[in-house]
């Protein structure tokens, strides 16, 4: 196993873990006010101190972390069956299907998560399920391009020839012989797309538009900790750390298995 597989694996195990942790126990609470205890330093009542409502800052970091990989991948899930089943649906067809599906794709690429969740706030107003639209909206057209493009090459393998020699129709050879042999290169993607929604979903909280109070998010622990920046720094580093390692351990994780997946992008180095 190698050296980034290996140390992305155990990040984002160390922040699963924690964020399955968070739903049993958590140092302190996550709604209680406790202002005679604002902006504690680190202490053995609070191991990382106190916000400016006196709330445990591990407590909604943990919380941070169980909201930010639900987002994770509940979007990345949305994005990567939409986008699979366009991929294969385009490579299976060609002609003016897939010509339809890639300049869709193309437009996709042209509004961001953010600009979507801004849509979908004036419809709807901001919230967490609405993020969880946009980011995984914003994720088909790549896993589109990707399953297009690794599916167009297993269907010149001889064997997806002889599948359909036996009378096999697009999709039964999408499900049964494309997909198998395209997956290694979708979990790489869905693992690279996991660590951009953490980081769209930060942003949207950030901005008021993800995650809304009480339920704790890095993004919006950032933004809060604006007004304390000089007076309590550390309100910003341990979200700014937290989600740092998170999206390191992903884009680590997807290298290591792009490597372990494929032999030749090793040797190509």
């Amino acid at each position: 196993m190698k050296a980034a597989l290996r140390i992305g694996a155990t990040l984002s195990l160390c922040v699963l873990a924690v964020a399955a942790l968070s739903f049993f126990w958590t140092p302190g609470s996550l709604v209680d006010v406790d202002m005679q205890a604002r902006l504690l330093p680190a202490n053995a009542n609070h191991w990382l101190g106190t916000d400016a409502l006196g709330r445990d800052v591990l407590s909604l970091l943990m919380a941070g972390a169980r909201n930010a990989l639900l987002v994770g991948v509940i979007a990345v899930g949305i994005g990567l069956v939409g986008g699979t089943v366009l991929g294969l649906w385009a490579a299976a067809r060609r002609g003016w299907v897939e010509q339809v599906v890639m300049r869709a794709a193309d437009i996709g690429f042209a509004f961001p998560a953010l600009l979507i969740a801004l849509v979908f706030t004036a419809v709807w107003g901001p919230g967490i399920i609405n993020a969880i639209a946009a980011i995984g909206l914003h994720a088909v057209p790549t896993f589109a391009r990707v399953a297009r493009g690794a599916a167009l090459s297993v269907w010149s393998r001889d064997y997806v020839l002889a599948a359909r020699a036996c009378g096999k129709g697009p999709w039964r050879i999408s499900i049964d012989h494309v997909l198998p042999n395209i997956a290694a290169p979708l979990i790489v993607q869905a693992t690279i797309q996991f660590a951009l929604a953490i980081l769209a979903e930060a942003a949207l909280s950030y901005l008021g538009l993800g995650t809304q109070p009480p339920d704790p998010s890095w993004g919006r622990m950032l933004a809060e900790a604006q007004t304390w920046l000089f007076q309590a720094p550390q309100l910003a580093i341990y979200p700014g750390l937290a989600i740092m390692l998170a999206v390191l351990g992903l884009n680590l994780l997807g290298d290591g298995l792009r490597d372990h997946l494929d032999p030749r992008q090793e040797r190509a180095r």
